[in-house]
C-alpha cells in the first residue's frame, strides 16, 4: 500500500497572494481511521494557513505523543516540525520561542497528551501566555491504547465498552481561562465553517491561544451514551455566535456584513468580526467566559465559538523584553557581556 500524495495537481488550481496553492500545505497522507476527526482538524488548518498566506518555512509545528500528534504530519508538510515526549510538548515551543521569536509556533495536542501527563505543562504555557497556537484535538478517550477514557471524558459518558465514566471532567476552555490565557475557544471538527475562522484568529493574536476541538474517535467513542459522539455534539452544541476574519490586506467596506456585534481589531491589523453572540457572553470578560461556560455545564451543552480574548494581551517576549532578533542571528560579542561587565554583577551580589 502506497502513502504517496499524487504529484501531479491540476494546474489551474488557485492561488494565494504568495503563489502558493492549497496542496502547498498539505502533508502526507492521513493514516488515521476514515473518519477521524482529527482530519477534518488538519484540513481547516490547512485552509486557513493558505487562506492567510503564510510561508510555510515560518511555521513550527510541534506535537507529543497519540493520535493528535500523529496529525501534524497530515498537514504543512514544507514547515518545520517537532514531535515531543509524551505530554512535554509546552516545554519545546518554549525554548524554540525563546530562540526564534519570529516563527509562528502551531502546537498540536490531545486529551491525554494535555489533560492528562501533560496538564502541568499546559497550565503553565497558559499563564506565561506564550505567543502559540494551542489546538487540542478532544476525543475524550486514549484511541491509540484502545479507547480507555481520558481526563476530558464527561462524567456519566459510556465508551464502546459501555461502562459510564464515574469521574467528573477536566474543561480545558475553563483550566485556559484560570489560568490566564488570553484567547480561548471551542469548536468541532465537523463545523469547518467555524473552526477556519477561529484558527485564523488564534494565529493572529499575539499570546496563547487555546483551540479545544471536539473530535469525535470512529472506533472507540462515536457510540450512543458518548458525550463526544457526532451525534451527541452535533444535538447539544450552542455557538457563541457566528465569526467572521477579515485579513488586513483585503478591502474591509467589502467584507462587513450587516448586524455584526463586536469588530475586534488584531495585531497586525487585521479584523474579527463576532456575530451574534450568546446574550450572557462578554468575551472581552475573563469571569463572564468562566460563568458562561459554567452555565452550559449544568445545563449539559456546548459551548462553541470564540469564548474570549484579551485584546490587549501581552505575550511572554512582551514580558521579558526579549531580543527582536533570534538568538542564532547574533554575534558573539552580542552574546558574551564581556569580562567587566561579569565583574561588576559579581561585584554587585557580594
Amino acid at each position: 500500500m502506497s502513502y504517496q500524495i499524487p504529484k501531479f495537481r491540476h494546474p489551474e488550481l488557485p492561488v494565494n497572494e504568495l503563489g502558493y496553492t492549497k496542496a502547498d500545505y498539505e502533508g502526507s497522507i492521513s493514516t488515521l481511521c476514515a473518519g477521524c476527526g482529527h482530519d477534518s482538524i488538519s484540513g481547516a488548518i490547512v485552509k486557513a494557513c493558505h487562506e492567510l498566506s503564510i510561508e510555510p518555512h515560518k511555521i513550527a509545528k510541534m506535537s507529543g505523543i497519540g493520535c493528535s500528534s500523529k496529525a501534524p504530519t497530515y498537514f504543512l508538510g514544507k514547515s518545520h516540525g517537532f514531535n515531543s515526549v509524551h505530554g512535554r510538548m509546552p516545554s519545546v515551543v518554549t525554548g524554540a520561542s525563546m530562540a526564534n521569536r519570529n516563527m509562528l509556533y502551531l502546537g498540536v495536542s490531545g486529551d491525554g497528551d494535555t489533560a492528562s501527563i501533560g496538564m502541568g505543562q499546559f497550565a503553565h504555557v497558559a499563564r506565561r501566555n506564550l505567543n502559540m497556537v494551542y489546538i487540542v484535538m478532544n476525543n475524550g478517550c486514549y484511541g491509540l491504547t484502545k479507547g480507555q477514557d481520558s481526563a476530558t471524558t464527561d462524567e456519566g459518558s459510556a465508551s464502546k465498552k459501555g461502562d459510564p465514566n464515574v469521574y467528573s471532567a477536566i474543561d480545558l476552555c475553563g483550566t485556559a481561562l484560570q489560568m490566564g490565557a488570553t484567547f480561548v475557544a471551542r469548536s468541532f471538527s465537523g463545523d469547518k465553517g467555524q473552526l477556519v475562522p477561529l484558527i485564523k484568529a488564534a494565529i493572529t493574536h499575539r499570546g496563547f491561544a487555546l483551540i479545544d476541538v471536539v473530535s469525535p474517535c470512529v472506533t472507540f467513542n462515536n457510540n450512543p451514551g458518548s458525550t463526544k459522539s457526532y451525534e451527541f455534539v452535533r444535538e447539544h452544541a450552542e455557538a457563541t455566535g457566528t465569526v467572521d476574519f477579515v485579513p488586513m490586506r483585503k478591502e474591509i467596506t467589502t467584507d462587513y456584513k450587516p448586524g455584526y456585534t463586536h469588530e475586534v481589531t488584531m495585531h497586525d491589523g487585521s479584523s474579527l468580526h463576532l456575530y451574534k453572540l450568546d446574550e450572557n457572553l462578554d468575551p472581552f470578560s475573563r469571569r463572564s467566559a468562566i460563568n458562561t461556560l459554567e452555565d452550559h455545564r449544568d445545563a449539559r451543552s456546548i459551548l462553541t465559538g470564540l469564548i474570549y480574548m484579551d485584546k490587549d494581551s501581552q505575550d511572554l517576549h512582551d514580558v521579558l523584553q526579549t531580543s527582536q532578533r533570534p538568538l542564532n542571528a547574533l554575534e558573539e560579542g552580542e552574546l558574551c557581556p564581556g569580562n567587566n561587565m561579569l565583574e561588576n554583577i559579581n561585584a554587585s551580589l557580594r
